[in-house]
C-alpha cells in the first residue's frame, strides 16, 4: 500500500476536524490521507512549519489549505486524491 500523500492536521474536539474525518471516511479516502493529531508537539511543529495554526488544515506536499469546508472542497473537487 502507497503512503498517504495528503496529511489532515486536526483536533480531536474540533466540530471541524471531526466533519472533515467523517468526510474521508465516509468516502473512502482513509488510505490517501494521513492524519495528524495536533495534541502532539511534533505535529504541532509540523503545522507551524507549512505555515499553520488553525485545525482542520489539509498539506498536499504543496499548498495547506485550512478550514473544515475548504478542506472539503480540496478533498472533492480534485482528482488526485483517491486515484493511484
Amino acid at each position: 500500500m502507497p503512503e498517504p500523500t495528503l496529511e489532515l492536521f486536526h483536533a480531536i474536539t474540533d466540530p471541524g476536524s471531526a466533519k472533515v474525518r467523517k468526510y474521508v471516511v465516509d468516502h473512502e479516502l482513509a488510505e490517501h490521507v494521513r492524519f495528524r493529531n495536533v495534541t502532539y508537539p511534533e505535529v504541532v511543529a509540523d503545522l507551524t512549519a507549512r505555515g499553520g495554526a488553525a485545525t482542520p488544515a489539509l498539506w498536499d506536499g504543496t499548498t495547506l489549505v485550512t478550514g473544515a469546508d475548504a478542506v472539503i472542497a480540496r478533498l472533492a473537487a480534485h482528482a488526485d486524491v483517491g486515484r493511484a
